[in-house]
């Protein structure tokens, strides 16, 4: 049963680790394309896939916490009568 609780949890780091690789992955791009310049120019449509891949990564951050809150049992403690 662990083996297979592991799977999912796995797969939905990945899927969210990925909007990180994008933004990784862009900035590599650019330090790679202009590696003589000391400073580095980015277009604005570079700009805005940046902030989208950031903002989709803090929207699944904020939606997996929300649901991790959720999910936890509350504990009610009941007290025996004699």
């Amino acid at each position: 049963m662990e083996l297979s609780d592991k799977k999912p949890n796995q797969t939905a780091l990945q899927r969210h680790l990925a909007n990180l690789k994008i933004v990784s992955r862009l900035l590599g791009h650019e330090l790679h394309a202009q590696q003589s310049a000391k400073v580095i120019q980015l277009s604005r449509d570079e700009v805005i896939e940046i902030q989208t891949s950031i903002d989709l990564y803090i929207e699944e951050a904020s939606r997996r916490t929300v649901t991790t809150v959720a999910a936890e049992p509350t504990t009610t403690l009941v007290g025996s009568r004699n």
